[in-house]
């Protein structure tokens, strides 16, 4: 359905043909964000339930499909292996309030919904993207979290697009809980990119995953890195893409990742298995960036 309206939208925007940075509001639920006639990715701002799944695991706030610089979808939304991730979306599997334990990385009783607050800027180089959105849980309705999202497109040039993210978050009123997942010590929560399935004879047998100290054979769970890429073969060409912790963001450069070749999976994993307390008036900022690679990711 989301390729379909994306197709409609661009069809349309063809006539004459468009320069620039674009955003369409396909429907109520989806911006299309293209440069000049080419999608870039779907901004997914109202609740997204793909077809045969439950209710509850609808959501929202998060990009999906997202785009190499030639055309091809690079990342995945509600696979049966993991129905949970979604794209290019930030979540934690604990996130504690008044003595209650939720679950926003699996879609618990807890959610994010649009606040009906956006700006979008244009330039010729870039374009850029501000979102305000909550936290709620859903039995209750209380909101528990604010939550503001600057993403900053760059123009595509000798194929490869790089997206900035900031996001920042702070207590509606009563202090949140943050943390990582404690199972076997995972740590895992946040920043997370979900990849399009790779051309492979079985899930990982192809991928590789790259990071500033070479290739990881085996997957990760709570290593240190600075970034980290996944490269493959996407709809029969090569491509990937790499997720770059920023310098400024908490305990930085010791967060930990979670990387995973089988379904395809990049965490650079905050809070990890320290807990982290959100407080109304002190907000935090997270920053990530993404590089999109048509071709080959480079090695380095």
């Amino acid at each position: 359905m989301i390729r379909l309206l994306i197709l409609v939208a661009l069809t349309a925007a063809s006539a004459p043909a468009q320069s620039g940075f674009q955003l369409t509001e396909t429907d109520s639920q989806h911006w299309l964000i293209s440069e000049n006639g080419k999608p870039v990715f779907v901004y997914n701002h109202g609740p997204i339930l793909a077809p045969g799944f439950p209710e509850k695991m609808s959501r929202s706030t998060y990009l999906h499909p997202v785009y190499l610089p030639d055309g091809r979808v690079i990342t995945d939304d509600f696979n049966p292996d993991h129905p949970h991730h979604r794209g290019i979306s930030w979540m934690w599997p604990v996130v504690i309030w008044n003595g209650r334990t939720e679950d926003l990385w699996t879609v618990g009783k807890v959610k994010q919904k649009y606040d009906g607050r956006k700006t979008w800027k244009t330039g010729k180089a870039q374009a850029s993207l501000s979102v305000r959105n909550h936290w709620y849980l859903t039995d209750t309705g209380e909101k528990i979290v604010n939550e503001q999202v600057a993403i900053t497109i760059h123009a595509a040039e000798r194929g490869t697009r790089r997206l900035d993210f900031v996001l920042t978050f702070e207590a509606a009123k009563e202090p949140v809980e943050l943390r990582g997942d404690p199972t076997q010590n995972k740590g895992f929560g946040g920043f997370n990119m979900r990849f399009a399935k790779r051309d492979e004879p079985k899930p990982g047998a192809a991928t590789v995953i790259r990071t500033e100290k070479g290739v990881n054979a085996k997957d990760g769970v709570n290593e240190v890195h600075t970034w980290a890429q996944v490269e493959g073969l996407f709809a029969g060409k090569p491509g990937g893409a790499r997720v770059i912790d920023d310098p400024s963001n908490p305990n930085y450069p010791n967060n930990g990742w979670l990387m995973r070749h089988g379904f395809g999976a990049l965490n650079p994993s905050w809070p990890a298995l320290k807990p982290f307390v959100l407080e109304a008036g002190k907000p935090v900022t997270l920053k990530y960036t993404v590089m999109l690679y048509s071709d080959q990711p480079p090695q380095q």
